[in-house]
C-alpha cells in the first residue's frame, strides 16, 4: 500500500472515531438534560389522628369471619393534606383486616370483632400503606373542616370495635374496656345514630352490613403527591 493511501486510510479512521465520539457526547448530554427537566415529585402529608369517612363494601359477620380476613371500604369524603392539598379523592378504596373475633357465647355475651386498616388505593392506581383504626363519626368528639374532612380530637377513640347489637343486623361500636358507652350503627345504610348507655342486647353476633359508614382514624401520618387522575 502506498504512503498516500495509508495516510488517507488513517484520516478516514480518525474522522470515523471523532464522529462516533461526538454522537455519544450528544446522546449523553440529551439524557442529562432529560433528567434535569424531569419534575420533582412533591409529597404532601396527611397527619396522624385525622379521621376518614368510609362506607363498607361487604358485610362483616362474626359467624363467618376469621382473623386475617380482608375487606374493603370506599372513601366517602375527599382527604386533604395538612396544607389543604387533595391527596385521596372520593371513591378511593381502603383495605382493612379482621384482627380478632369473639363469637357470641351461650351465657348471652355478644360477639365482638376488632379490625385494622392497612392501605389506600386511589382511582389512578397508586397505593400507599397506612395504619388506621376503627372510630366513630360523632360530631361531639370530632370536627369537620370546610373540605369535609373529619378530624378526631381524642386518641382514646382508637379503642373501638364492633359489638353484636341486635336481631336487626346492626352493630355497636364500643370501647374495648367494655361496660361503658357505645355508638349504635343502624341496620340500613348504617349511619351512626347516637350514644347508648347500659348493657347491649345479649347473645347477638356482629353483622355490619354493606353500606355502613364509620370512621378510620390514622395512627400515623402518610404522604402522597397531589392527586391527579389516571
Amino acid at each position: 500500500m502506498r504512503l498516500s493511501q495509508r495516510r488517507s486510510l488513517r484520516a478516514c479512521l480518525a474522522l470515523t472515531i471523532a464522529a462516533h465520539m461526538l454522537a455519544v457526547s450528544f446522546v449523553s448530554a440529551d439524557a442529562q438534560t432529560s433528567r434535569r427537566r424531569r419534575p420533582k415529585v412533591v409529597y404532601y402529608t396527611v397527619p396522624a389522628n385525622q379521621t376518614m369517612r368510609v362506607r363498607l363494601d361487604q358485610e362483616l359477620n362474626s359467624e363467618k369471619a376469621r382473623v386475617g380476613d380482608t375487606f374493603t371500604s370506599t372513601v366517602v369524603d375527599p382527604v386533604y393534606s395538612s396544607g389543604g392539598v387533595l391527596v385521596v379523592p372520593q371513591g378511593s378504596t381502603i383495605t382493612g383486616a379482621v384482627t380478632n373475633v369473639q363469637r357470641a357465647q351461650k351465657n348471652g355475651k355478644p360477639a365482638t370483632m376488632d379490625v385494622s386498616f392497612t392501605s389506600i388505593r386511589l382511582p389512578n392506581g397508586r397505593r400507599v400503606a397506612i395504619s388506621g383504626s376503627l372510630t366513630d363519626l360523632s360530631t361531639s368528639n370530632s370536627s369537620s373542616d370546610n373540605e369535609g374532612t373529619v378530624s378526631a380530637n381524642k386518641t382514646s377513640k382508637r379503642k373501638l370495635k364492633f359489638i353484636g347489637g341486635g336481631a336487626a343486623g346492626g352493630a355497636i361500636i364500643g370501647a374495648i374496656a367494655g361496660g361503658g358507652k357505645g355508638l349504635a350503627i343502624g341496620a340500613g345504610v348504617g349511619a351512626l345514630t347516637g350514644a347508648i348507655t347500659g348493657r347491649v342486647k345479649k347473645g347477638h353476633e356482629v353483622k355490619v352490613k354493606s353500606g355502613t359508614e364509620f370512621g378510620v382514624i390514622l395512627n400515623r401520618s402518610f404522604a402522597l403527591p397531589k392527586y391527579a387522575g389516571a
